[in-house]
């Protein structure tokens, strides 16, 4: 059920050279040095997982001391049942799926951020006005005068984007598990979240970019309402999170130092990397420029930049049922791998 991933391309020099990829054991031990001398890193083909996409293409990997595999999943649950299965050395999803990582007792935690603030609720711009007028009230003046509840569509419960919508809800005063004016849609990625705006079947959305971009362009009537930065400042999203095997060796180091070097890129070179984005991601290259310059675009690697608004996703994680008990910032961090470059 969760057979859900597939090799993708390798360290550039490799592919250069024409050679391929070994896809073997997570962290194969080398000529009994013990030392790891292969990497397996799972990655997802989002947005926030931008820095994978940076350093495979601009050949970064060539830098570190192991022979660097990519395997990319659709979803989070597939990369936790990958990691638990040792196939996984490094994975970079979200930060809910790395907390259930770590409440199962398998050795790993969190040594970078990819992202913060990378979501916003957008909504109906009719109903724009009427919530900064009436705060959370807005959404039963919408029930009536449309005769129904208002209509979030986003991921599936417990997701990141989940989460945020949940919180802004609760912090506006409004229950969605017992409010009948608004209703929750399931919605699994983010290109079917924007065919369920283009297509009228929802009112708003929690969403990273590229879909804000998307809409914007298109013409949607549905806007940005508030971004992760109004709702939970340092918000996180997709982080990178290694295994103990990788962080007690100099891999985690080098791994990080090509992190940083990815989101630097970004930063200062958004035309390359919307061509990373363009083949890594397949969203058109001019597109994905415009998204790079979106309040959204918040690519980061110190994980203490997510660190204080982390606690409230452990939070909800714990009172969904995904972990058993709320996780402190010491079990999920660790920072002494990035404070060591």
């Amino acid at each position: 059920m969760y057979d859900t991933h597939a090799p993708t391309s390798r360290r550039s020099f490799l592919a250069a050279a024409g050679g391929s990829a070994t896809l073997g054991l997570a962290g194969c031990l080398g000529g009994g040095g013990g030392e790891l001398d292969e990497l397996t890193v799972a990655h997802m083909p989002i947005y926030p997982d931008l820095q994978w996409y940076v350093m495979e293409g601009e050949g970064y990997f060539s830098e570190i001391d192991a022979e660097v595999t990519g395997q990319e999943f659709t979803d989070g649950p597939a990369i936790v049942q990958a990691f638990g299965g040792g196939d996984i050395d490094v994975a970079m999803f979200g930060v809910v799926p790395a907390m259930i990582v770590i409440d199962r007792d398998i050795p790993a935690r969190v040594t970078a951020a990819n992202i913060r603030e990378p979501m916003g609720v957008m909504a109906e711009e009719s109903f724009h006005e009427a919530f900064e007028a009436e705060g959370g009230d807005a959404f039963a003046t919408w029930a009536e005068e449309n005769e129904r509840p208002f209509r979030f569509g986003t991921f599936p419960q417990g997701s990141v984007p989940d989460v945020l919508l949940r919180y802004w809800l609760r912090e506006t005063g409004v229950d969605p598990a017992a409010n009948e004016n608004v209703e929750i849609i399931e919605i699994n990625g983010a290109s079917a979240v924007w065919q369920a705006i283009a297509n009228d079947e929802i009112d708003g959305t929690s969403i990273m970019e590229p879909v804000p971009t998307i809409a914007r362009e298109e013409g949607s009537s549905v806007t940005m309402l508030r971004t992760a930065a109004e709702i939970l400042p340092g918000q996180p999203a997709a982080v990178t999170l290694m295994s103990d095997a990788v962080r007690d060796s100099p891999l985690a180091a080098q791994f990080l130092e090509q992190h940083v070097r990815a989101t630097d890129f970004i930063g200062e070179n958004p035309d390359a990397t919307a061509g990373h984005v363009e083949s890594g991601i397949g969203m058109p290259a001019d597109r994905a420029r415009s998204a790079l310059d979106s309040p959204l675009s918040n690519f980061v690697t110190d994980p203490r930049a997510i660190s204080e608004a982390t606690p409230v996703f452990s939070e909800f994680a714990a009172n969904n049922g995904q972990i058993d008990e709320r996780l402190s910032n010491e079990e999920i961090f660790d920072f002494e791998a990035y404070d060591s470059l």
